[in-house]
């Protein structure tokens, strides 16, 4: 393992482990610890941590432990909103720029994702649904965009992953990437990013459900740690078209 990379490898790990739940939103991640658990110095882990933190996934705070990020309701869908403006660009410049081997390779990874979706572990195949969204920004031949595409993506790691988990709606996610491909092949920009659109719709209902998931449980370990009454959660904002059929992404 070349020293150079060693950073990168322990931020991989840690960024499963943040997305698998080993440490929760708002709690410390202690360096020394973490060090000790996988074998490294103190140098690689707090590289490491630096790298989660440009991702949003760790906040850094001076002079102490650095925290898991725990950002609001709003903050994410701050986040979505720019990221669909950034892959439907991506598809649209795609479809004009991308060369047929980079197409050939998106759509190997989509026919990939068709054979192993429900074979594999679910990070893993959450993996390779990331990396079909960044090979189209990459193919759009745009490198400020697609470097933008990745920041964005990378500081939404974990409530896409979230939001997949919590309804793997295998039909209907192939279908959409299928259609995407589709469009990338024929050269339609309308096809393409109209299907990367309806793809990313549902993702702030989804999300909105899971902050109001996470604010009742929160509520209700207030009510039984203090026995006291827990204060009502702020409503959420009622997202685009609610009554669309709620999807995994």
């Amino acid at each position: 393992m070349a020293d150079h990379s060693l950073p990168q490898k322990i931020a991989d790990q840690l960024r499963r482990d943040i997305l698998r739940g080993k440490f929760a939103p708002g709690a410390p991640l202690k360096e020394r610890d973490n060090a000790t658990e996988l074998g490294v110095s103190r140098t690689p882990m707090r590289e490491a941590i630096r790298i989660l933190a440009r991702e949003g996934l760790v906040i850094l705070r001076p002079s102490r432990s650095p925290l898991i990020a725990d950002p609001s309701l709003k903050q994410v869908t701050d986040l979505i909103e720019v990221l669909r403006a950034l892959e439907m660009l991506s598809g649209r410049l795609a479809c004009i720029n991308a060369t047929d081997e980079e197409i050939a390779a998106i759509r190997a990874l989509h026919e990939r994702m068709t054979e192993l979706y429900d074979k594999i572990d679910s990070l893993d195949m959450f993996e390779i649904d990331m990396n079909f969204h960044l090979s189209i920004a990459r193919a759009s031949h745009n490198p400020a965009l697609a470097e933008t595409h990745a920041a964005y993506l990378a500081r939404l790691w974990r409530a896409r992953y979230l939001s997949a988990s919590q309804k793997r709606s295998r039909d209907r996610v192939l279908r959409q990437h299928g259609t995407i491909v589709a469009g990338l092949e024929a050269r339609n920009p309308e096809m393409a990013v109209g299907e990367i659109e309806n793809h990313l719709e549902h993702l702030v209902i989804n999300i909105t459900d899971l902050f109001a998931a996470r604010d009742a449980e929160r509520a209700a370990e207030v009510t039984s740690e203090g026995g006291h009454r827990a204060t009502t959660p702020t409503p959420t904002p009622t997202p685009k078209n609610p009554n669309r059929k709620r999807d995994d992404k």
